[in-house]
């Protein structure tokens, strides 16, 4: 099972990340957990500075942006 995080204080750009990212996981029908994390303290721990952050299984894959469920397909392959 691959685990998504969504990385932010729960701006509306944090919000429009994970809706986008449930979107793409769901068009690609994978099996997946999806977690806001938004302890200000835990983000920075990851190593972002900027959010919206995607992590996919403990990877950083985007920073500072909320693109749409296309592009996001192509982070979650």
């Amino acid at each position: 099972m691959l685990k998504i995080q969504v990385l932010g204080p729960g701006c509306a750009k944090c919000e429009k990340l994970a809706a986008n990212t449930k979107e793409a996981a769901d068009e690609l029908g994978l099996d997946y957990t999806l977690e806001k994390v938004t302890d200000l303290q835990e983000i920075l721990d990851s190593g972002v500075m900027t959010p919206p952050a995607l992590v996919v299984d403990g990877e950083v894959k985007l920073v500072g942006k909320a693109p749409g469920a296309s592009r996001i397909k192509e982070l979650l392959k």
